[in-house]
């Protein structure tokens, strides 16, 4: 799937870099952490493993999974919760990273703590 991944020093959970050559591309739109019931969770952790769990959903949907994701744009209501978001997001990945930013944001819609979009390629998707 991916040609080569240039990591990040250290134990740093993203790629400096990752050269591809899939035969398919996908961009998620930006997810938060709205539940099943369309309600948000309460809580930065909460919010970013509901978060996760809707861009997996959304993976599946193709026969994906995370290590599809090359790129993940992360924006945050308050950089302060970096440290936590950061802890919760190395447990999604087992091997080599995406590429990555975070950022702060003034506002997220629904008042959310956290969103995410993501870059995703394969070679199949599942019809």
């Amino acid at each position: 799937m991916v040609k080569k991944i240039i990591r990040a020093p250290g134990n740093l959970p993203f790629s400096k870099a990752i050269v591809h050559n899939q035969k398919y591309g996908m961009e998620i739109s930006g997810q938060i952490g709205l539940n099943s019931e369309g309600k948000l969770d309460v809580g930065i952790e909460e919010q970013t493993k509901q978060t996760f769990q809707n861009v997996k959903d959304i993976l599946e949907e193709v026969g994906w999974n995370f290590d599809n994701l090359i790129k993940i744009r992360i924006f945050l209501a308050d950089m302060k919760d970096y440290g936590v978001v950061n802890e919760i997001y190395s447990t999604y990945f087992e091997n080599d990273f995406p590429t990555r930013v975070a950022l702060a944001v003034k506002d997220l819609p629904l008042g959310a703590l956290i969103e995410m979009d993501c870059t995703a390629v394969g070679d199949n998707i599942k019809e």
